[in-house]
């Protein structure tokens, strides 16, 4: 079955079509600004790429009803554009990109690969906010977690990395970012939780802050909910702190003695390493740490920041194995009792076989 895996991102649709074997067949990145996506273009090169036997798109959220993957028809459509409320900077992207496919390829079947879904299975100490029943039963309020499609695969080729590893935490570190305690391939915690603001310092991301501070600036300082919300998914995290939210940036600043790089790199070390001990904790032990995504994969600074703060969790690097890392591969040092793992980042296998277990 060759599967075209569709995911949406700010400004563009990216393509990845696998074979029966998981090989890629073909990839594009199609221009869709503002979630306009440019229809024309993605029929020419669906043309161009030969059979497409279905499609798996990704949608971030599914809400409490959607714990699975499953088949795309008009009813979960609908219940789709329902959940719009609870992720609106994600969902109508997904939306539009689903529209357009079905478009171009209306009789090939579709399945909605959710992130949401991987932490269905939280436990409801993890999972249920200290706030009013009511909020709760009228509104949801609960941690949905976030990342689920990337924390899932990566969870699963730890296990062939790392034979025996039952306890694993796994750190999807890119734009955003977030963990996730992976107790025999079922998520058992996470750091994201009703929205994905919650948890780490991500690139334009605040991560967690007192919701305390927020009433005090809403109430006292007159500060709008709109000005609030933008602060705090586009001006906050490593852009607030350094000035950028490009690592890269960060930490060659750092390096050159730059105080706010310095402080950035440090704000963002203090609370992955805070994250991977909680996750940890959850676990009751670790067995294999994973560090995925693109600032999990490329960047040994970011992984030696946070390994060096885990030993009493048995974590140890080996300073050349994780400079040199490229690609899946271990990185801990000899011996050590936890095992560390990059593992590039395959939302689009994770994607296709869901979509073959659906379809059978």
């Amino acid at each position: 079955m060759r599967v075209l895996v569709v995911n949406a991102g700010s400004s563009s649709l990216k393509l990845r079509l696998l074979d029966a074997g998981d090989a890629l067949v073909a990839e594009a990145d199609v221009d869709a600004p503002r979630a306009a996506v440019d229809e024309a273009a993605l029929r020419d090169w669906v043309a161009g790429v030969g059979p497409v036997d279905a499609v798996g798109h990704r949608i971030v959220h599914g809400g409490e009803r959607f714990r699975s993957a499953v088949r795309i028809d008009a009813d979960v459509v609908a219940a789709l554009h329902a959940l719009t409320d609870l992720a609106p900077l994600h969902q109508p992207k997904s939306l539009a990109a689903l529209d357009a496919v079905l478009h171009v390829l209306p009789r090939t079947p579709a399945v909605a690969c959710f992130d949401t879904a991987f932490h269905a299975t939280l436990p409801a100490a993890a999972a249920t906010y200290a706030v009013p029943r009511a909020w709760r039963e009228r509104w949801g309020v609960r941690r949905y977690g976030f990342h689920g499609l990337s924390h899932a695969y990566a969870a699963r080729r730890a296990s062939e990395l790392a034979a025996g590893a039952e306890r694993v935490v796994t750190c999807h570190l890119g734009a955003g970012a977030s963990l996730c305690a992976v107790r025999d391939g079922r998520s058992v915690d996470t750091t994201m939780g009703f929205t994905p603001l919650e948890g780490l310092v991500m690139a334009t991301r605040s991560g967690s802050v007192d919701p305390g501070l927020l009433l005090w600036l809403l109430e006292r300082e007159q500060v709008s909910i709109g000005e609030a919300a933008a602060a705090l998914e586009h001006e906050s995290g490593l852009l607030a702190l350094a000035g950028t939210a490009d690592m890269r940036e960060v930490v060659a600043r750092a390096d050159q003695g730059d105080g706010d790089a310095r402080l950035a790199l440090g704000v963002y070390g203090h609370r992955l390493r805070a994250g991977i001990a909680a996750m940890a904790a959850a676990l009751g032990g670790l067995d294999a740490l994973v560090f995925t995504g693109g600032v999990g994969e490329r960047s040994a600074p970011v992984r030696a920041a946070a390994a060096g703060g885990l030993g009493f969790l048995g974590v140890r690097l080996d300073d050349a194995a994780n400079a040199g890392a490229d690609g899946d591969g271990d990185v801990g040092a000899p011996g050590a009792a936890a095992r560390t793992l990059v593992v590039r980042a395959r939302e689009d296998l994770e994607i296709a076989r869901q979509v073959r277990a659906v379809l059978g």
